[in-house]
């Protein structure tokens, strides 16, 4: 089979893209990557990366390096706003028979993404083109042909296989007709981002998680350009107000002192007003065409399960594909990447990230009293606990995903 008969053209140059690309290229696998941007994008996104997909990419020491550009989080706590009490707190240490990371690194989507770039760049099978858009996609039985935007034009590319990894708007998704079914929360996410230390000045760790019947918060340090880092806090906000109300310095600084009153203003160095989705693509396989991370699901960010679902369909993938094109194995086989990431998606990204913001945002005071005394509950009890982190870490639904077959797709 020759080069360009294996080729898998890849629209996205994300964590989800980069990854697949490089741990396709590592097994030979020629790879031609198009982003849209003119370089990796420096913006503050999702930063937790969970003990399962730290297991992932452990290999050429990845893992160690998200660890020391990032930072390690063994555990996180739930408060209660309205009476500053802390509820309860998890520690991964429980997960030490389970994982060979029992422990969160918080490290930022575009270190990740760099560290990827830094090894795909030593892969001469691999080509990352950026300020490259993919604007039309065809396929046939044996190869599939996009349309590229670049610097010099409109150019036509062909492999045998493409993987969209271009987010929740993928145009890859849009132009082969997969249905993005699920729904758009009526409330926006703020995203505030200070350096005044919580940790030092209120004893929070690095992941926390407020209840309250009027508005939640999630509170969590990155690393940033650190140390000594900063501290990212996510509210939701009234549809009914318009983004400048809501972004003003006031609004701005009254959102900050009702969670966490201080003397002082709070210096905001970053602000940010953002939809979120929840949905599913119907399919994440169509012919020779195949949907990882955004572009194949969506979810709000509590939890931070978004991200960590997205590189764990890169591996699965990239393992498939490379069986398909390498070892000739049936590629049915790439039926059951979709079987196994779609079930992932929607029995457990979907349903526990739709269940950590029912928990936090509860109004009622019996139902708020209920979750609490569950949280309680399970922190107290060691077994309660590791089966809760199970879920959280998502261990649990990659041993679901591994226990599914391809008799089942």
């Amino acid at each position: 089979m020759r080069a360009d008969d294996r080729r898998v053209l890849i629209a996205g140059g994300g964590p989800v893209g980069l990854l697949c690309a490089w741990l396709l290229g590592r097994r030979g696998v020629p790879v031609r990557l198009f982003d849209v941007n003119e370089s990796p994008q420096a913006d503050p996104r999702a930063a937790t990366t969970h003990p399962a997909t730290l297991d992932l990419l452990a290999d050429d020491g990845l893992a160690d390096d998200m660890a020391r550009v990032g930072l390690v989080s063994p555990i996180f706590q739930f408060w209660d706003r309205p009476s500053g009490e802390k509820i309860a707190e998890f520690d991964h240490a429980v997960l030490k028979d389970d994982t060979r990371h029992p422990f969160v690194v918080q490290c930022e989507q575009f270190k990740t993404a760099k560290l990827i770039l830094e090894r795909v760049r030593k892969l001469p099978n691999v080509e990352v083109l950026f300020s490259h858009e993919v604007i039309d996609v065809t396929q046939s039985g044996d190869a599939v042909s996009v349309d590229v935007r670049g610097p010099d034009g409109v150019k036509s590319h062909s492999g045998a296989y493409l993987i969209g990894a271009d987010g929740g708007r993928s145009i890859v998704r849009k132009q082969i007709d997969i249905a993005f079914d699920g729904f758009t929360w009526p409330e926006r996410f703020i995203v505030l981002t200070t350096p005044f230390d919580f940790e030092a000045s209120r004893g929070l760790c690095y992941r926390n998680y407020f209840a309250d019947p009027d508005e939640w918060c999630n509170c969590f340090k990155v690393s940033a350009d650190g140390p000594p880092g900063l501290w990212r806090t996510v509210y939701p906000a009234n549809p009914d107000l318009s983004e400048a109300e809501l972004m003003s310095d006031a609004a701005v600084q009254a959102r900050m002192q009702k969670f966490f009153p201080a003397s002082q203003p709070y210096e905001i160095v970053h602000r940010n007003l953002y939809v979120t989705h929840q949905r599913v693509a119907a399919t994440f396989r169509k012919g020779r065409v195949l949907l990882a991370g955004d572009s194949a699901h969506l979810n709000n960010p509590i939890g931070g399960m978004g991200l960590n679902g997205g590189i764990q369909d890169a591996a699965n993938l990239a393992e498939k594909l490379a069986a398909v094109l390498l070892d000739r194995v049936p590629n049915a086989l790439l039926d059951l990447y979709s079987l196994q990431r779609r079930t992932v998606a929607t029995e457990y990204v979907q349903e526990q990230s739709i269940a950590n913001k029912k928990r936090l945002e509860a109004r009622d005071a019996e139902t708020r009293k209920r979750n609490l005394d569950e949280l309680r509950a399970m922190a107290a009890d060691p077994a309660r606990a590791r089966r809760f982190l199970l879920g959280t870490s998502m261990i649990s639904s990659q041993r679901r995903v591994a226990a599914m077959t391809l008799a089942e797709a």
